[in-house]
């Protein structure tokens, strides 16, 4: 679809009817004294992730839920080092 040119001030009055025309995948060009300075478009979806996807490439540590040692357990508390 062609993009289509609006001055600034006619993309300030008709903003909402602007961004329902960039949702339907129309580009609208917005000019400030007559130099188009900013492009309204669509967002496009973003894939879902799917479960699992990162299934064999992170590995826990045995010890990864043991008690911490005295002086990390202080740092998380706000003891010093």
């Amino acid at each position: 679809m062609p993009e289509t040119l609006f001055n600034l001030y006619e993309a300030k009055t008709a903003l909402s009817s602007l961004v329902d025309r960039a949702a339907a995948g129309e580009e609208i060009v917005i000019a400030k004294a007559g130099v188009p300075m900013a492009r309204l478009v669509p967002i496009r979806g973003r894939k879902r992730r799917k479960p699992g996807g990162w299934e064999g490439r992170v590995r826990i540590g045995e010890d990864f839920d043991d008690e911490l040692q005295p002086d990390v357990s202080a740092l998380f508390e706000g003891g010093g080092a």
